[in-house]
This record gives structure tokens, C-alpha cells and sequence, in this order.
């Protein structure tokens, strides 16, 4: 059985795996490849129900639930302010910024005893039958039973184990998320996505009184070293210039952080292990945000993962593992793909079609929010 693990990246899905392979009884280290925190840090995200789910199944709902902000609800409006749905969520999704989840996940493995390296980007890894050697940048080296690689999207383990394995794919669309100082009109915590004639719009009031605002832009990849934020901004109102909703208002009303992004996505990989080394998180599938659910797939992949080593040995359990995630997560990613197909090019939805296509998504939601883990059922 595993005693030791090696898991590379220590973003969402390599620190909680690593939080539930302690509480599975397995050693773990945590290698980073940044010197602080991962990329994309000042952006926000929401987990969603399922999410929140793999969390309490290690214990860790309530600590980011301490440090988040409750999504009581979400309505869907056009660019012309027209209401098409809303609904209320009796519990579940938690707002928060990607840096804060970092800090509290980190905060939570320390308190456990679980150590987290940084600047350790991993260059080459030996496997044999006793277990996995990795090889990093600098010169260091980890030993491990088996390793895990959780190094995001533009995975160096992915080519490792299966070099085979497609590069992520640009999906046609960036995102720019923003903090604009004021409230909206509306109650805090209930999201409004705006389905403009161009582009995506969302955005959620915060008890703090801020509105934290996010846009999906069909367009080329973007240098995005050399956008400023007010660049980001005025690229940003572009899009929703013609929409009678106030969502340039919004986006110039930010005087702050502005941080935009490039969107890719893994619409499958063909091996996701070896006999010692397997991919977890956006490493194996990553999905555009259209979904909102990259984060709570992660944690999905880490206490599913750490249920797997718990009970089986590797070369059994990374295949169950695999059949227990594959078909899930490749799903969700075609569903955010084809959601993301309706933002670049073509005429603007009625308000019937898209009174339709959100009924449709309220259906798949049921399945995506339902999910649950059972931490004590055994894994065969």
C-alpha cells in the first residue's frame, strides 16, 4: 500500500489531495512550481454545491466557508435587462478569491503537518517498481511511492506520462474579472449573468460591499503581459457598448485590480497513470469557466483520489480511480465547450431560445450539483 506520496502543484486539487490522503493515513509533500501562491491569483471563483460537498467529505467545508461569501442565488438577464429566469439555492456555493483559497488550503495542510516547497518546477521524473523518483529545475529530487501530478492546465507531468496526450486547446475566449467599489441594485450574494449581444457578462454584490464582476470575450489569445487594467477595462466595455444592460458602467467603475486570462481546455486525455504516477485536476480535464465548476472537479479528483490509495494499491487503484472520474468530468468539459460555442459568432439568442437553453441547464445542473462523496464507503 501507499505510506508515501509525491504530488506536484499546490494549487486546489494537489493540497487537498494531499489533506485527504492525511486523513487517509498516507505521507504526502507538496511541490510548487511558483515561489508564492500559483497563477491567476487575483481572480474569484465560486464552488459550487458538489464542490462543498467534496470538502466536508475531508473536513474542510467549513473553512472556506468561513473564508467566502455564500451564492444565495442566480438570475439570467439580456443585454437589454430583461429578466429570462432566477432561482434560489437553499445552501451550497461559496465566492471567494483564488489567493484566499490558496492561503486557507496551505494554512489547513500546515496544520497537519503537511509540507508545501516551492519554486520546484518539475523537469523529468524515473519510475520503477518500487516507486517514483521527480527531478526538479533545480537540481533537487523527491522520492515517493507514487506521484500525483495536480500541475494545472499546461501540465509538464501530462506530457510525461502520456506523451501522447493532446496539448490544452484555446478555446476562442478570454475572461477579465474585476472588483468595482460599489454594490449593484440588486441583494448581495445572488449572481446575475447578463447574456449580452456579444459576450458574457456576471457579477455578484458582496457583503463588503463590493460588486466582483467577470466577462467572457470571444477573441485571439492575448499577450497578456503588456494589458494594463485599464486596457483590460476598455477592451472589456467593447463588447457590451450596444447592451442597454449597465455593464460597462460597471466594468469603468473598477479602480482596482482587473485581471484577464486566456481560456483553455482538455477535452480528454487518453492515459490518465502509469503504474506509479497519475493526473488529478485541470491536469487531466481542464473545462472553461462557463460552468463554474473547474474548482469543484478538482476537489472531486483529490478526495475520490485519496479514497482510491486508501484502499487499493496504485496499480489497482489509479484505474478505478480513472473510471470513477473519466466520463464525469470529460462531460462536463463538452458542455462548457458547446456553452462557450453560443458566445463566438452567430446571431444573438432570442429570449425564447434562451429561455430554453437555460431549462435545458437547469436539468444538467441537477446532475453536476447532486454528486456526493462518501468518505467511509469503502473503495473496490
Amino acid at each position: 500500500m501507499v505510506e508515501k506520496a509525491v504530488i506536484i502543484g499546490g494549487g486546489i486539487a494537489g493540497t487537498v489531495a494531499a489533506i485527504a490522503l492525511h486523513k487517509a493515513g498516507v505521507g504526502s509533500v507538496v511541490y510548487e512550481s511558483y515561489p508564492t501562491g500559483a497563477d491567476d491569483a487575483g481572480a474569484f471563483f465560486t464552488i459550487m454545491h458538489n464542490g462543498m460537498n467534496a470538502l466536508a467529505a475531508v473536513d474542510l467545508d467549513h473553512v472556506v466557508a468561513e473564508h467566502s461569501y455564500p451564492a444565495q442565488g442566480v438570475r439570467l438577464v439580456t443585454g437589454a435587462g430583461r429578466e429570462i429566469s432566477a432561482r434560489t439555492y437553499s445552501q451550497g456555493p461559496r465566492t471567494l478569491r483564488r489567493a484566499a483559497l490558496y492561503q486557507v488550503l496551505h494554512a489547513e495542510a500546515a496544520k497537519r503537518g503537511i509540507r508545501v516547497e516551492h519554486s520546484k518546477r518539475l523537469v523529468s521524473t524515473t519510475e520503477n517498481a518500487d516507486g517514483v523518483v521527480a527531478t526538479f529545475a533545480d537540481g533537487s529530487t523527491a522520492e515517493g511511492d507514487v506521484l500525483i501530478a495536480a500541475d494545472g492546465t499546461h501540465s509538464t507531468a501530462r506530457a510525461i506520462i502520456n506523451p501522447e496526450a493532446p496539448p490544452a486547446r484555446y478555446t476562442g475566449l478570454n475572461v477579465v474579472y474585476g472588483y468595482a467599489p460599489a454594490r449593484p441594485r440588486e441583494e448581495p450574494n445572488t449572481y446575475t449573468f447578463v447574456h449580452g449581444a456579444r459576450a458574457a457578462f456576471g457579477y455578484i454584490g458582496v457583503p463588503n460591499g463590493q460588486t466582483w464582476w467577470f466577462s467572457r470575450l470571444p477573441g485571439p489569445e492575448l499577450d497578456l503581459a503588456g494589458m494594463t487594467p485599464q486596457q483590460w477595462k476598455d477592451h472589456a466595455s467593447a463588447f457590451f457598448a450596444d447592451d442597454d444592460f449597465p455593464v460597462v458602467e460597471i466594468i469603468q467603475s473598477t479602480d482596482g485590480e482587473v485581471i484577464g486570462s486566456n481560456v483553455y481546455d482538455i477535452p480528454t486525455t487518453p492515459n490518465w497513470h502509469t503504474e506509479r504516477m497519475v493526473l488529478a485536476g485541470d491536469a487531466a480535464h481542464a473545462a472553461s469557466p462557463a460552468a463554474g465548476q473547474g474548482a469543484s472537479m478538482a476537489l472531486e479528483d483529490a478526495v475520490t483520489l485519496a479514497r482510491c490509495l486508501r484502499d487499493l494499491p496504485p496499480d489497482k487503484g489509479f484505474p478505478v480511480y480513472e473510471s470513477l472520474r473519466r466520463d464525469r468530468v470529460e462531460h462536463l468539459v463538452a458542455n462548457s465547450a458547446e456553452r462557450d460555442a453560443t458566445r463566438k459568432g452567430g446571431a444573438p439568442m432570442s429570449e425564447a431560445e434562451l429561455a430554453d437553453v437555460t431549462r435545458r441547464r437547469q436539468a444538467y445542473q441537477t446532475w453536476l450539483y447532486e454528486h456526493h462523496i462518501d468518505w467511509a464507503e469503502p473503495v473496490s
